[in-house]
């Protein structure tokens, strides 16, 4: 995080992305308004908009789903109440997703968006563009 540019709200978005990365729940990060798109892609090919309860319901999924996750913050950028962040995920699967069996790792680069309110995370967009979901 060294490399990172110094922001309370940069501090705040890596020790998040880290958090979820250790398996604990996001939600002490999130403010009670919080509001998350998640822009189409490979696993979600309408996109999804949740609210608290919705990001407790998708992180109690991705727990079934994903026996261990990775989030690697490569870049950041803040500006205001605002930070954008370049982000390397890998998971490993817990349980067989289409032809993929499970222990097979998946790799997305995501473009994530976040706007805080009171020290929280009030809003976030995700552009998750997934690697080949196939086996190689």
């Amino acid at each position: 995080m060294t490399d990172l540019q110094q922001h309370a709200n940069v501090d705040l978005a890596v020790r998040y992305h880290e958090a979820v990365s250790r398996g604990e729940s996001p939600e002490p990060y999130f403010h009670e308004d919080v509001v998350q798109r998640e822009l189409p892609n490979a696993l979600f090919p309408d996109g999804a908009v949740r609210d608290l309860g919705g990001l407790r319901a998708a992180a109690e999924q991705g727990r079934t789903t994903i026996k261990e996750q990775r989030f690697q913050v490569l870049n950041a950028v803040a500006a205001g109440d605002q930070v954008a962040l370049e982000v390397l995920w890998t998971g490993t699967l817990a349980v067989p997703l289409g032809d993929l069996p499970a222990g097979h790792t998946l790799r997305a680069h995501i473009g994530t968006f976040l706007e805080f309110r009171d020290g929280k995370i009030a809003a976030q967009r995700n552009y998750d563009c997934y690697e080949r979901l196939t086996r190689r």
